[in-house]
């Protein structure tokens, strides 16, 4: 009995401590987290006002993001070995506060910086209640970070809404472009 308390004891902790090193504060301090979510913020969101998919990087634009950071959850973050940074985060959809969407991608940092490089969405979720896209996103995140990609998971309707047979992710532009008309 005490041999199987003990099993079960060493292994809620080592799922513990797995789950633990998941999380964005492991990584970096709450200025770098704000400085680096900001900027993935910037890839994933509209453009500022005045801005183009092009410009948004442009220093003048950066209000607009930090302003919108709040409205963004990082649930997730893993650096890998070879330099791929992972995430999994939650995001607003349009107006509606019933639903958001989940958001899973990859990226590398450039040298002493935390401005993302080589950026990819890798997938997104359909908009769902915010427990579901956590409970979804987080299997998502765990098949990404073990596999770098989620191709196994992608005809997963329920899970994954992008990439489909009409949309992929364009990593030169960094944004979703239609592959196949509606």
């Amino acid at each position: 009995m005490k041999t199987i308390l003990l099993g079960l004891l060493i292994t809620l902790t080592l799922i513990s401590c797995q789950s633990n090193n998941n999380d964005f504060d492991n990584y970096f301090s709450k200025s770098q987290q704000d400085s680096l979510l900001t900027n993935i913020v910037t890839y994933l969101y509209l453009p500022a006002p005045e801005a183009t998919n092009t410009t948004k990087f442009q220093p003048q634009f950066r209000g607009f993001y930090a302003k919108n950071t709040p409205n963004f959850k990082l649930q997730k973050y893993y650096q890998a070995e070879n330099g791929w940074n992972y995430f999994f985060l939650i995001r607003p959809v349009g107006s509606s506060s019933a639903f958001k969407r989940g958001v899973l991608g990859k990226f590398k940092l450039a040298p002493n910086s935390f401005m993302p490089t080589a950026f990819e969405e890798v997938a997104n979720t359909p908009h769902l209640a915010e427990e579901v896209v956590k409970e979804r996103g987080n299997y998502l995140f765990q098949e990404l970070i073990k596999n770098g990609n989620l191709d196994k998971q992608t005809p997963m309707k329920q899970y994954i809404e992008w990439p489909d047979e009409h949309l992929a992710y364009d990593r030169k532009t960094n944004q979703w472009i239609t592959i196949k008309p509606y």
